[in-house]
């Protein structure tokens, strides 16, 4: 008899567009094997206006990524995000008594103990990443196990969601006959894809640029230490645009996919472009630098925000490795530019290339976060075929 296919399968639920991958775990790789995309109904402002209709559109995207793969999925790895992300350290105490040997059972329950804190009303904790462990005082230990001491101490990031819309996302997923095993922060998911060891070991921000909000997770010593989100995305961008040119919303989407820039002097600004009339009237010219200055000043204030909490965290000039930016609002041309001026290090585009026989088309960092997910998936299926292994600090993320 063959062996059991395994399918590791990730579910970006955006309020633009919904992604679905599916991906195969083959020897511990995963291989591409299909995709869909379908346009996002029933969001309002970055928020879940009409169930059913997300259903519908997480049914549509899986349905068509299921008919490129000629596979049925049963549970999908999903990634949450928006204006109701926050994030905060807490730290948790386990006194022994005596000294003994550490095991990987006391260093749950101590991580276990620093995730037990007092959450605001409609507040859940959605991970609990593990940053570092005392040991009798000694700090910054990575993994004590095997280690004897009479006091564990743990440190640990907490990325908490609304319980509402986690609840909701998760009922549409659940009214689209599929199982959901997980849930996760978008950027942490597009670190898996984007960023190697090394990167989160000496410093780095993933900056996942998204419709309706911006999503940022901070690591450090290979541990997340930072998360947040800010209330400004890609559709601020064009509103900007059609606000500022009295133009039509369509209207500006289009002149930003094909005039858009976010840097005065990476275009050329002396090119007239006709701009339609909103509510019948005629068409006017008007020069490209007008449309990159409106641009760029949103950007520069997206930027401006993400430094000020990078700074209230501690981490200014802290990350080595720069910044990595993913999702749609990072394929403006001229958002690396900017990114690196106002955040004062290194940036460049996360793309999804660590899956086998990823097609050239989906190479885009807007795709990065649905393989990341998909990359969790996968992470998740060989953890319950192994479940004697002791995870790396990285891996220690508990729900």
């Amino acid at each position: 008899m063959a062996d059991k296919k395994t399918y590791a399968v990730g579910l970006d639920v955006g309020s633009a567009w919904t992604r679905c991958l599916i991906t195969e775990l083959i020897e511990g790789a995963l291989e591409f094997r299909g995709h869909g995309l379908f346009e996002s109904k029933g969001w309002i402002k970055g928020r879940v206006s009409d169930q059913k209709a997300l259903t519908d559109s997480i049914r549509w995207a899986v349905q068509m990524a299921e008919c490129q793969a000629l596979v049925s999925v049963s549970g999908v790895v999903a990634g949450v995000g928006g204006s109701g992300i926050d994030g905060m350290t807490s730290r948790g105490v386990y006194e022994f008594g005596r000294p003994r040997q550490i095991e990987s059972a006391d260093m749950n329950y101590v991580i276990k103990q620093a995730a037990e804190v007092k959450m605001e009303h409609d507040r859940m904790i959605l991970q609990v990443c593990p940053q570092d462990f005392i040991v009798d005082g000694r700090a910054h230990i990575r993994n004590p196990k095997g280690m004897s001491a009479t006091r564990l101490e743990a440190h640990v990031h907490l990325i908490t969601a609304s319980d509402q819309e986690h609840s909701v996302i998760q009922n549409a997923i659940h009214e689209a006959h599929l199982a959901l095993d997980e849930s996760i922060f978008e950027p942490v998911a597009a670190a898996y894809c984007a960023t190697s060891e090394a990167d989160r070991e000496h410093g780095i921000g993933i900056i996942d640029i998204g419709a309706q909000s911006t999503e940022v997770a901070l690591y450090e010593g290979e541990a997340l230490v930072g998360s947040f989100s800010v209330g400004i995305g890609g559709d601020h961008f064009t509103k900007d645009l059609a606000y500022y040119l009295t133009s039509s919303r369509e209207d500006a989407q289009l002149l930003k996919e094909e005039f858009g820039c976010a840097l005065l002097g990476l275009s050329s600004g002396h090119t007239l472009i006709e701009v339609p009339g909103a509510d019948g009237r005629e068409p006017r010219e008007i020069s490209r630098w007008q449309i990159v200055e409106i641009l760029e000043a949103r950007a520069e204030q997206l930027f401006q925000v993400i430094r000020k909490e990078i700074a209230q965290l501690g981490m200014d000039g802290n990350l080595q490795e720069g910044v990595v930016l993913t999702g749609g609002g990072a394929k403006l041309p001229g958002m690396l530019d900017i990114a690196e001026r106002e955040l004062n290090c290194p940036s460049r585009n996360g793309l999804p290339d660590t899956i086998n026989q990823w097609p050239d088309e989906l190479l885009s960092p807007d795709w990065t976060t649905v393989a990341g997910l998909a990359m969790y998936a996968g992470r998740l299926k060989m953890r319950r075929d192994d479940k004697r292994r002791t995870p790396r600090l990285l891996n220690l993320v508990l729900r």
